[in-house]
């Protein structure tokens, strides 16, 4: 696949995964993932090789990881770490990293992946991967969909329409994360599948696609290519990237354009979104508990503990909770509200003036 290219999104802040993600070491490059000691960014770099190696993988990440992000993935070529001065949502992030590879080889399919997924079965995974790929050669643009397993209010959905190829089918339309009696409903249907937040298309189909629904990206985009040709990307960059219009790559291109083909995965996928999910992946004891070895746990079950090598935790008539003990915090909360870690967050970057 020598045409091909890796477009990592690695900005996000993962906050609802506080206190062990913070601003400066956020969810990606944490060692997340049961039983694996690597980052989810260099998991997930690792994951692609056989498809993609890294010298055609591209990163895109804020300014303020750059350096972290560099130290993770000493392979990465420099000039394949884009950093963003201020995020300004997916849209540009793809707009911007298919603009740079299709000036290095205009022929470039491109596959855009989350940097923070976890992913439990590769081979499967890798032959969807390959199947998105040859769909979006002739120029569609291509998402994978996952088979849902439960109606999840969390994420986005996506209506199969009719086949056009082996394992390959028309999205008919793209649904928002729907109330829990909608979801119900998708769910029975046997109909949708969970939008993966994966994308795959020509560089050329989807910077004609943000030309077509995204004019005022576009134009911003076409000045960072002149820059670029003039030598004077970095600047411009700095200058204009925060001008640029704030907008997802789903809202802004995928729902609006025609041409859009879904590729069914089913690889034990999971997006890694809170505590509950880490528990949920997690080894677990004959009571449930997912804990270090230097945990004591008595008449405790369903917990999940996360504390420092050596550090002991001792849980007496408790069930169901997340303890996450870092050396300047320390999290306590039922696994039923993980979710709403983010607004711990939240609440101390008001009480500090800064995020936390």
């Amino acid at each position: 696949m020598a045409d091909t290219y890796a477009v990592i999104m690695a900005g996000g802040s993962g906050t609802r995964f506080w206190p062990a993600s913070r601003p400066e070491r956020p969810k990606q490059l944490l060692p997340l993932a049961p039983g694996d000691d690597r980052s989810l960014l260099r998991a997930t770099v690792d994951r692609i090789s056989p498809l993609v190696p890294i010298e055609r993988v591209l990163v895109v990440t804020s300014a303020a990881l750059a350096e972290a992000t560099r130290a993770d993935l000493p392979g990465l070529p420099e000039e394949n770490l884009m950093a963003e001065p201020v995020g300004r949502n997916t849209a540009p992030c793809v707009g911007w990293a298919a603009a740079t590879i299709r000036r290095r080889s205009p022929e470039a399919r491109l596959m855009v992946l989350p940097a923070d997924h976890h992913i439990g079965d590769e081979k499967a995974y890798l032959q969807t991967l390959a199947t998105a790929l040859d769909a979006a050669s002739e120029g569609d643009l291509v998402t994978v969909g996952l088979k849902p397993t439960r109606p999840e209010t969390g994420y986005g959905y996506i209506e199969v329409g009719e086949p056009i190829a082996e394992e390959v089918w028309r999205a008919r339309r793209f649904v928002e994360k729907p109330t829990r009696e909608r979801a119900e409903q998708l769910f029975a249907s046997g109909s949708y599948l969970w939008n993966s937040g994966m994308f795959f298309f020509r560089a050329d189909a989807i910077l004609d696609a943000i030309e077509e629904h995204l004019p005022g990206l576009a134009k911003g985009l076409a000045e960072l290519d002149r820059a670029a040709e003039a030598g004077i990307e970095d600047s411009a960059v700095t200058e204009g990237y925060g001008e640029l219009p704030r907008v997802s790559i789903d809202h802004g291109v995928m729902e609006k354009a025609d041409g859009v083909a879904v590729v069914p995965g089913d690889f034990g996928w999971s997006d890694l979104g809170s505590w509950t999910t880490a528990w949920e992946l997690s080894e677990k004891d004959e009571n449930g508990n997912a804990s270090g070895s230097d945990s004591v746990l008595v008449d405790a079950s369903g917990n999940l503990v996360r504390a420092p090598l050596g550090k002991v935790v001792a849980l007496v008539g408790v069930s169901d909770l997340v303890v996450v003990d870092t050396e300047d915090a320390l999290l306590i909360v039922p696994r039923s509200r993980a979710q709403e870690v983010r607004e711990v967050v939240q609440r101390l970057s008001e009480r500090n003036g800064e995020p936390s």
